[in-house]
């Protein structure tokens, strides 16, 4: 699916609601999310909560449906802005996202809304397609993709499966206190 494409689907969404950011230990972080109806008018709302909320957050790139305490398969992303970003697909919803194809794994570090004192280095595939659904009109999308949109996508889907980054961490000694630039 074009880019254009992806960020017309989350234009056309209502405008949301910026919702509080659940932290770790929350139990709601980790417990597996459910699929849901991506035609159902909660989930198109939600949808645009998600959107609404990864706006207001600072540095915020991507954000999963149980970051704000709803255990549902949705995530928003916009990596658009990061400096890291080679590839992407502007700002965008999928649900029920499914990983078809990861290679090429490479370790960096990482930073989550949920644990917002740390960061940590974590591998992960530099190269993804994943597969959803769009919010609203239910419309199948395949998103090929790499280096730091490829790194978001899975730390979001992670989220989905109830992981954090803290829970692919190679061990105590990738785990750092986040550094706070004034």
């Amino acid at each position: 699916m074009s880019q254009e494409l992806l960020a017309q689907l989350a234009l056309d969404l209502p405008k949301g609601l910026v919702r509080t950011a659940v932290q770790a230990p929350d139990p709601v972080l980790s417990t597996r999310c459910v699929e849901v109806d991506p035609c159902d008018p909660a989930t198109v709302s939600l949808a645009a909560d998600l959107l609404a909320t990864m706006a207001a957050a600072p540095g915020c790139v991507g954000l999963a449906a149980n970051q704000i305490g709803v255990g549902q398969r949705v995530f928003s992303l916009d990596v658009s802005a990061h400096s890291k970003t080679r590839t992407h697909h502007g700002r965008f919803v999928l649900v029920n996202p499914v990983i078809e194809q990861a290679s090429r794994n490479e370790k960096a570090r990482e930073g989550c809304l949920s644990v917002p004192d740390f960061t940590g280095d974590v591998k992960r595939a530099t190269r993804l397609t994943v597969s959803g659904r769009v919010p609203g009109t239910g419309a199948a999308v395949i998103i090929t993709t790499d280096a730091f949109e490829a790194r978001a996508i899975q730390h979001e889907v992670d989220h989905l499966e109830g992981l954090l980054f803290l829970d692919r961490a190679a061990g105590a000694h990738a785990i750092h206190a986040r550094q706070n630039y004034l």
